[in-house]
């Protein structure tokens, strides 16, 4: 697995939205799952932009290039859609929104690549959403993929690319489902609230920092017991896309649905799946309808926060 992820890819698919401004990180933390107020210049956040229903309307990896200028890395499918979104909420806010897109360079690092710049930039290997700046280049660590390091690397765009070797998008894509994280992109807008993609187990989302759109919901499923779906991996032998409904023998209503997917190199699609917990104990689970291919099922790469 190491060998095969393994180098640099350009992350076309993946887009930024710049805040700037006095207000900029106050504006983003009432708006989002996580704490933007208290994020230092050596850290990195996932969040998750819901709802008034506690719905996931996108997703980002966000940290500061300065104490008023902050950057969001999401899906370059939803990202006008959802700049405009956070544009309705600015009212009197000092804070600038904009696509700076075009303004940097995004890769994605695997395996030697990233433990040469963890070892070169003083990173802190192993913990996802650490970061690390220099020479105008932010460096953020993920989780990874099959035991193997990945991160981030945010240049302006005219900065030459990272050392390593060549990786490609689809093993990129592949090692993001096998981090078991997924990505809100436009198939699945509004189709789970954070818990049921797992973000609360993966540092998602602050249950303390007080009120956003759609916190009462996502709180409620946290504390009251009613979360009944998971994000699992999956396998199948023919192709799998996001948005695609899984079922479970004998119930023509959707058990599930596929939050993302990869073809994978040996062979087949991978995918991270948000299902029924009943349904993946049960096990049986099908794509696209109740005879459609069998899913191979096996629990996310990391422990999940128990419900409280």
């Amino acid at each position: 697995m190491d060998k095969l992820l393994n180098g640099v890819a350009p992350l076309t698919h993946l887009g930024l939205i710049r805040a700037q401004g006095d207000d900029a990180a106050k504006f983003l933390h009432n708006q989002f799952t996580n704490d933007f107020v208290l994020l230092g210049q050596s850290e990195a956040r996932l969040a998750g932009f819901c709802t008034a229903r506690g719905r996931l309307q996108a997703s980002f990896i966000g940290f500061k290039r300065s104490p008023t200028d902050l950057l969001l890395v999401c899906s370059q499918d939803i990202l006008a859609a959802t700049l405009k979104r956070l544009s309705m909420f600015v009212l009197r806010a000092k804070v600038k929104l904009s696509d700076a897109s075009a303004d940097f360079a995004l890769y994605g690092l695997c395996g030697d690549a990233t433990v040469t710049a963890i070892k070169t930039k003083a990173v802190s290997a192993g913990i996802a959403w650490s970061k690390a700046d220099f020479d105008d280049v932010n460096l953020i660590t993920l989780y990874p993929a099959d035991g193997v390091p990945r991160a981030l690397w945010v240049a302006p765009a005219a900065s030459p690319p990272p050392a390593g070797a060549v990786l490609s998008p689809a093993l990129w894509a592949w090692s993001e489902v096998r981090s078991g994280i997924a990505t809100v992109t436009a198939p699945i807008v509004e189709a789970f609230v954070p818990q049921m993609l797992n973000y609360e187990s993966v540092g998602g989302v602050n249950f303390k920092k007080g009120c956003y759109p759609g916190q009462e919901v996502v709180a409620r499923s946290q504390f009251r017991g009613t979360l009944k779906r998971r994000a699992y991996l999956a396998h199948a032998e023919v192709a799998i896309h996001a948005g695609s409904d899984v079922f479970v023998a004998g119930d023509d209503q959707p058990c599930g649905t596929v939050a993302q997917a990869a073809a994978a190199p040996t062979g087949g699609y991978d995918a991270i799946v948000s299902m029924q917990i009943s349904a993946f104990e049960a096990g049986g689970v099908r794509l696209g309808a109740v005879d459609g291919p069998l899913l191979t099922l096996s629990a996310a790469p990391y422990p999940l926060l128990a419900d409280i």
